[in-house]
């Protein structure tokens, strides 16, 4: 997986553009506007700036040291590889992430049952579709991952130990697992076949009868 998600921060020099969803320098710039008198000079709009991407060259709008354009959103974007049904339900708990953290980790929980089907389990029972994953070979860290969204996600529905109510940040960092998860058991196993599929036939015959698969 790549680095370390780093939500948009006013005056931060670097962090995942919220247009484009890369890592990149930010440009910052203060916003004027012309005064009432043609020969006067530009007045500063107080409390209003711009960051400019380097990488995707779109802006974001700040006021008052926050984000207002485009949607105020700390959590990271959903993996390119997450499935579209699934996908929905990561972008709608980014809309509210702010507003209900207790909200989103449970939109999330969803998105992590929907998941589960798309990994060959059934998706209506977490842990035993974890339970099945770990024995077919999950590693260790993705059951961690998996865990963490599902006993906070239901935690955050019926109340716990865990309360999401005020923290924000908690549910953040179920994003970043959703994504670590897709990353782990969507993504590099479609990378490596798509590797595998470039290999000569001769090669493959050989893999093959070497494993006894027909």
């Amino acid at each position: 997986m790549a680095g370390k998600y780093e939500a948009p921060g006013f005056e931060k020099e670097g962090f995942h553009c919220p247009h484009c969803g890369v890592y990149a320098h930010q440009v910052w710039a203060e916003t004027y506007r012309k005064s009432r008198g043609f020969d006067e000079p530009m007045e500063q709009v107080e409390g209003l700036t711009f960051s400019i991407c380097s990488k995707c060259v779109k802006y974001a709008l700040w006021l008052d040291q926050k984000m207002i354009y485009p949607e105020a959103s700390n959590a990271p974007l959903p993996s390119e590889n997450l499935p579209a049904h699934v996908k929905e339900d990561f972008r709608e708990a980014r809309k509210v992430v702010n507003a209900s953290p207790r909200s989103a980790a449970a939109l999330l929980r969803l998105a992590l049952q929907k998941l589960m089907i798309e990994l060959g389990e059934k998706g209506k029972n977490l842990d035993d579709d974890i339970g099945n994953l770990v024995k077919k070979g999950l590693p260790e860290k993705i059951q961690k991952a998996l865990d963490v969204v599902r006993v906070i996600g239901n935690n955050a529905v019926h109340p716990g130990q865990i309360d999401l109510r005020d923290d924000a940040e908690t549910a953040i960092v179920l994003f970043e697992l959703l994504n670590m998860i897709v990353e782990s058991q969507i993504a590099q196993p479609k990378r490596v076949d798509e590797i595998f599929g470039r290999l000569p036939e001769e090669a493959k015959k050989h893999i093959k009868k070497r494993d006894g698969t027909p």
